[in-house]
């Protein structure tokens, strides 16, 4: 569900008409509605009561100081995968014992600066990762709180580039592996190994692949007990799917209800990641049609926007829905294209699109994760700018990129003359 809809034909995001927002920020322009964001991350916090979980929102997902401050005030943790996503975490106010450190190939520096933050978290990929975290460690005289991933080899029937629960995914330990790193792992001295980690895929619409994967590593948290490590958290990941156009993924409610008999008896804390599910649908990519031009067996409705603005239907296919802005009947055949030289810069592609005309609108529901944070300058284009809604109010939480910002950190070597 989300708070994107029409009246007297107008799209509006909550209160506010996109027209608008338009006209005031120009486009393409990424707009997100609080109130989905705040329906969703409640849903999942009320379906796992009375569990303890902490809620770690995954920030790759969508990494904006306003998004992240607005989910910070929600009660949310935050989970993430680089050192950079601790440096904007700590400036959205999330403090480090909210903080949970994953990620599959981390530095020595993004290591020693988790450290020293003293993250509640460090998740390893492996023994070689943990060995360098306990060496960190040692060097400032501390004891770091780690977990280990595992991949449980468990297919999520999602896109290839998506799954990383199967064997041949670079994430995680092998799960055979397991015990033996574990063990190895008990014997360094300033590493506490507190957690089990596990995250099998991205937009997961099926429960069973969730269940069978959780039925594996809560074995393998009992089997650690029985040694004597002290496991108390349990980290199961994210993956939940959304609808971008016709799927149907499982409710959230059904996930909770059916995962508690599993986990009953660890007496482990659960960490959840959710990110899609909770910022998917809470955020649209506005854009403009530039032109409408006829093709031989299809039309093409070029807009402003482009696989620099948003690359999922380039890069996994992905199926978005469109609106028109305002609401039209008339539908043609065709595809929605950016203006980036590649024959990749879709938006839409062989489907029935609105009838619209130069200087319209149209609206790229389900955009809020996944969209801007893989946004790029190809084509020197710059990046758009974000909108948070709340109620009837807008608030710019991220300028337009100029043609300056472009080529900052850029320069000239002196034996090039400049002119």
């Amino acid at each position: 569900m989300n708070y994107f809809h029409y009246r007297r034909n107008r799209l509006y995001c909550e209160d506010v008409p996109l027209t608008a927002l338009a006209e005031k920020y120009g486009t393409p322009l990424y707009v997100y509605s609080h109130q989905t964001m705040a329906k969703h991350f409640q849903r999942i916090a009320g379906a796992w009561r009375p569990h303890p979980v902490t809620i770690a929102y995954s920030m790759k997902a969508n990494s904006n100081l306003g998004i992240l401050a607005a989910l910070r005030e929600m009660g949310s943790a935050v989970d993430v995968v680089s050192r950079g996503e601790i440096y904007r975490a700590l400036r959205a106010g999330f403090r480090p014992d909210q903080i949970v450190y994953g990620g599959v190939g981390k530095s020595e520096a993004e290591i020693a600066y988790a450290v020293d933050k003293k993250v509640r978290l460090i998740v390893a990929d492996s023994l070689d990762e943990l060995r360098r975290i306990e060496r960190v460690s040692r060097h400032r005289r501390r004891k770091t709180r780690a977990g280990l991933r595992v991949n449980p080899d468990i297919d999520p029937k999602t896109h290839p580039y998506i799954a990383t629960g199967l064997r041949e995914s670079k994430f995680g330990t092998p799960f055979a592996d397991a015990l033996e790193v574990f063990r190895q792992a008990g014997r360094l001295a300033h590493i506490e190994m507190v957690a089990v980690h596990q995250h099998i895929g991205s937009q997961i619409i099926e429960l069973a692949p969730f269940l069978a994967a959780l039925k594996k590593t809560g074995q393998l948290v009992r089997r650690l007990r029985r040694l004597g490590f002290p496991i108390s958290l349990l980290d199961i990941g994210g993956g939940i799917g959304i609808t971008y156009r016709s799927e149907k993924p499982f409710a959230l409610e059904d996930y909770a209800r059916q995962i508690q008999p599993i986990i009953r008896d660890l007496d482990c804390r659960l960490i959840l990641e959710p990110g899609r599910v909770i910022m998917g649908n809470a955020g649209i990519l506005l854009t403009r049609v530039l032109y409408l031009k006829p093709g031989m067996k299809k039309h093409f409705l070029i807009v402003d926007a482009a696989m620099t603005d948003l690359i999922r239907p380039a890069l996994y296919g992905a199926d978005h829905e469109i609106r028109p802005v305002p609401q039209t009947r008339k539908r043609i055949f065709g595809d929605v294209v950016g203006p980036v030289c590649e024959t990749g810069d879709f938006l839409v592609r062989d489907r029935r699109i609105p009838r619209l005309y130069p200087g319209d609108l149209l609206a790229v529901m389900s955009a809020g994760a996944y969209g801007f944070v893989m946004a790029s300058n190809y084509n020197s284009r710059p990046r758009p700018a974000e909108i948070l809604v709340k109620h009837d109010q807008a608030y710019l939480i991220r300028r337009r990129e100029s043609a300056p910002d472009l080529i900052r950190g850029e320069s000239i070597p002196k034996f090039i003359s400049e002119r």
